[in-house]
């Protein structure tokens, strides 16, 4: 049988970039495009070797799986949930696999398809396995945004849920605050800035006027406090939102791990 190196990669590399991107989606993990595609290029890129070296490690299944492990590090290792992202990817992976089977046996003979069909099907499966993936999610994607807080020089973005319960407001202004997770924020901010301990460590902040201690209330806690810091740009769905204060939560905000952050609703 003739393999054309070319179609091969193409091939692979799509689907590679739709299982990752649709990892992310279902897990709720910010999607670093150029992450995803040089991940899906180096999947490809083992999928011509073993189709060109003929040596038989390179097929092994536990190779497959450091590879596919390779993978998903190269596309959300700047994500604290590594390990589900992981899972997540291996499940996609497989159930696509099971849909070739199933055609395969629709048909009652191996796959000879052309690459321009595999790719339809691929796209065909990717939606079908993106419904499946919304299913899986706890928040509908109609309550999730994409939000984007640069701190000086430096940004990171992340999947947030528009909260009508989130009623925490700048007191200066009157405007809503968004909370975000503290770990994820913790590369942009100054080491000083102990979010986990906010009213012991305002004193020592570089610049205690980019700062604020935000009151709050929540189940099981009557006065508590936030550290909160003023971005120097937050979008939301590419939306400017101009002088908002950023509060640091100290643990979770999701028990999925779905979103990083909650929204305020205006």
């Amino acid at each position: 049988m003739v393999i054309y190196i070319d179609s091969l990669f193409l091939l692979d590399f799509v689907i590679d970039y739709l299982l990752l991107l649709l990892t992310g989606k279902v897990t709720g993990s910010p999607l670093r495009r150029r992450r995803i595609a040089l991940a899906a290029a180096l999947g490809a890129g083992y999928s011509v070797l073993c189709a060109v070296v003929r040596l038989p490690v390179l097929p092994h299944p536990v190779l497959k799986l450091a590879v596919a492990v390779l993978l998903v590090l190269l596309a959300y290792g700047h994500c604290r949930r590594l390990l589900r992202c992981v899972l997540i990817f291996l499940a996609l992976s497989a159930a696509f696999g099971g849909a070739l089977y199933a055609l395969e046996l629709m048909l009652g003979r191996p796959l000879t398809l052309s690459v321009p069909t595999l790719l339809l099907f691929s796209a065909a499966a990717y939606g079908v396995l993106s419904l499946g993936g919304r299913k899986l999610a706890r928040h509908s994607l109609a309550e999730l945004r994409q939000i984007t807080v640069r701190l000086g020089s430096r940004s990171t973005t992340l999947t947030a849920l528009l909260d009508n319960g989130n009623t925490l407001t700048d007191p200066m202004t009157g405007r809503g605050v968004p909370v975000v997770e503290g770990d994820c924020l913790a590369p942009l901010l100054p080491p000083e800035a102990d979010y986990r301990h906010p009213a012991q460590c305002f004193q020592s902040l570089p610049d205690p006027a980019a700062f604020r201690l935000l009151p709050y209330r929540s189940v099981g806690i009557d006065n508590g406090l936030l550290l909160a810091v003023r971005a120097d740009a937050l979008e939301v769905d590419g939306k400017p939102f101009p002088n908002r204060l950023i509060a640091l939560s100290p643990t979770p905000v999701s028990d999925t791990g779905s979103y990083q952050a909650l929204l305020f609703e205006e």
